[in-house]
């Protein structure tokens, strides 16, 4: 099992992550997303194509930016349609258990 956390609180649980660039990309349906903001902060990857951006909030607090997902990937990365990944750069912690 994998999980996303953050200030205690557990953004993402599944044991069906997939890692792409040492990163996990949780399915959609195992994210909590009352937890998400959307943001419109977007970057391009050369092979995964064009990322956009979720702002995560807990309780009242926001971590702009924290978590990502290519809502078109490449074909080269199409495993990661319909999931999201979370930034440790941004205090979010993801951890196997």
């Amino acid at each position: 099992m994998v999980k996303a956390i953050w200030k205690g609180q557990v953004l993402a649980e599944s044991n069906k992550t997939v890692i792409v660039d040492r990163k996990h990309y949780f399915p959609i349906e195992d994210v909590k997303k009352e937890f998400l903001e959307n943001s419109q902060t977007h970057t391009v990857c050369s092979w995964k194509g064009e990322a956009s951006y979720y702002t995560v909030v807990v309780e009242g607090e926001k971590n702009k930016d924290a978590a990502w997902y290519y809502p078109h990937p490449e074909e080269k990365a199409k495993q990661i349609q319909s999931r999201v990944a979370f930034s440790y750069v941004h205090g979010i912690d993801v951890v196997e258990e």
